[in-house]
Order: C-alpha cells, then structure tokens, then sequence
C-alpha cells in the first residue's frame, strides 16, 4: 500500500521548539549544517554531533518564524544537550506537545489537495513547509517523511480536535485508497532508501563520514560543535547496504572470508526486491558495493549476500521529489 497508494502513520518523534533572538545562533552551534540558511518557511536536515564529532542525534528542523524552529527528532536527549550550550543565549527550549504524522506513497499529494480547504499551497516543493486549513483547523505541513516516497508530514498541536482532523484526512483519503500502516512497512523502506535510524544505525561511536553523512557537514561554517575533531575524521563510509536472500538479523556479524568484519544494524525482507536488505556498519571504510559477504540472518544462521550502496534503488531520490513516479505492481 505505501508504494502503491498512501498509507498514514504517527511517527512517534519528539519535536523541541526553540524560540527567542538566539534561537538560528544556538542552533547553528549545534547543527553541522549552516542552519542560517534555511528560511522561514522551510525545513533543514539536522545533524548534531558531541565534540569529538562523534555523532548524537538527527531529525527535521522546521522554521516556522525567523525567530521559532521545531526540530523534530527520535531518539536522544537533544533537550539537554541544547539547555547546557544555551547558557548566556536569549532563547526558550521547550516542549510544544506537537505529534507528527506522515502520509506517504504516490496519492499523497493528491490526498493534500483534497483535504485542503483552501486548495493546495503554492509553491510546496521538497521540504517546504506551509500552514493550511485542513477540516476547519489550520495545521503545519511539510514537505518530508521516513519513506522516501512520495509524501507529507502534518503537526497535531494541542489546540487541534485530533479526532476531527483525522476523520477529515480519513474520508478524503479513502477514494485514493489510503491506509494505515506500520512500523515494519516504514522500517522496509527507510531501508531501502537509506535513511538511518540514530542509536542503531549510528551512535557517538561513529562520525558523521562513518555513516555517509558527510554531505551534510559544512566545512566552511565559522563553527559547530565537533568540526575541530571532524577536520582530521577519515571521509570514508563504513555504512553499507546488504542483499540477502535470508533476512539479516540486527547485531549479527558480517563476515569477509569467513571473518567478522562488520555488524548488522538494520535489516527485513524487500517485497519490491524480492530479497532480504539489511543495513551494516563495517569494521573498515571503502569497501565496495558488491563485495561478497556472509550475514547472520533471523533464522540464525550464515547465508551469502553481498555489500550494496544506499540508497538500494531510486539513487537521486528522485521520487519523494515528485521527479519519478515508480509503482510496482503487486506480485503473488
């Protein structure tokens, strides 16, 4: 269904607001990206690492004002970590008690238009953000998601009737055949598409070039927090896809000539490549896409399959940006 038609869920992260004139310069302290450039109206990638550019959380900072951000993230005590390196700051770290919710797939656009009273916002490319009336209530919106599909995401405050903006988005829905969905369909395709899950896939033992985030690093901004250490980080990924036929198990070894050589950080069977895909961070950088490999899999035990790069198909992510429409057919 999610690469099929639509599909909703509640991604269950935790977004933070930052408010007050300080805000952009605290945030470009702690983000490797230079957040000054994104504007009001607009979301960034967020990239936040420990001083010894080890890395400590990502998510989607949103910037609804020049001087308000959301930044919503999963995993990882971000509040904390901002607090201490605010101290001297004129900006307010709170928790504004927004739920993100996504729907993602090759209707989503269409459900928007539907379920916008005032018809679609003009323009709503790749990671935009807008306010539009949805039922009656008006409601952040953005252009992102955890399925490199297709899609949007939308903030629940708490001044929202949430069952009344649900019902309205599920009765406009319903003709596009959107569905509900799980976590195990978002875990596939985030997999596939390569979008990292912070605490597993990374943690403060890996930097940011580790798990092929560099791109994400400006180099050239006056400062954040681990550039000194990154300056000298080798540039080389670690983080690899997989292709199995088994499905690999999270924590199992990865073997190189009958070697460990790496672990499994994520791993589930494809329906779309009929295969088992999995995530492994590698004990060495470089390794090529194709090398053979042995996984531990679910079944417990050893099956062949081989390193494969991220993203494991749709390379420019061209679908999420509207550029390539690509519906698999159902197989039996």
């Amino acid at each position: 269904m999610l690469r099929q038609k639509a599909a909703v869920l509640n991604t269950g992260e935790f977004p933070l607001q930052f408010r007050g004139p300080d805000a952009e310069r605290l945030l470009d302290k702690l983000f490797t990206k230079d957040i000054t450039k994104v504007r009001p109206g607009r979301c960034g990638y967020g990239l936040a690492c420990y001083e010894d550019g080890g890395l400590l959380v990502d998510g989607i900072l949103l910037r609804l004002e020049p001087d308000l951000f959301w930044y919503a993230q999963a995993d990882g005590d971000f509040y904390s970590w901002a607090r201490a390196h605010a101290v001297g700051m004129e900006v307010e770290i709170s928790d504004p008690k927004v739920f993100v919710s996504q729907v993602q797939g090759p209707s989503a656009l269409k459900i928007l238009e539907a379920a916008c009273d005032d018809g679609m916002p003009d323009p709503f490319g790749y990671f935009a953000l807008a306010r539009v009336n949805l039922g009656g209530q008006q409601v952040v919106i953005t252009r992102t998601g955890y399925t490199n599909e297709l899609g949007w995401e939308f903030y629940t405050e708490p001044q929202h009737d949430a069952d009344a903006l649900w019902r309205h988005l599920s009765a406009v829905g319903e003709p596009f055949g959107m569905q509900l969905f799980g976590l195990d369909s978002m875990h596939i395709r985030r997999i596939e598409a390569g979008i990292l899950n912070a605490g597993s896939d990374f943690d403060h033992t890996t930097t940011p070039y580790d798990a092929g985030l560099g791109r994400f690093i400006d180099e050239d901004k006056s400062d954040f927090i681990g550039k000194e250490a990154l300056k000298n980080a080798p540039r080389e990924p670690r983080l690899n896809g997989l292709l199995c036929a088994a499905e690999p198990h999270i924590g199992g070894e990865v073997c190189i000539d009958g070697s460990p050589a790496g672990r499994v950080t994520a791993g589930a069977m494809s329906p779309y490549l009929q295969s088992g895909i999995g995530i492994a961070l590698m004990d060495a950088a470089g390794l090529a896409a194709g090398t053979p490999v042995t996984i531990r899999c679910i079944d417990g035990e050893l099956h062949a399959g081989e390193l494969a790069e991220l993203p494991l198909y749709d390379k420019q992510a061209e679908i999420p940006r509207g550029k390539l429409v690509d519906i698999p057919e159902r197989k039996a």
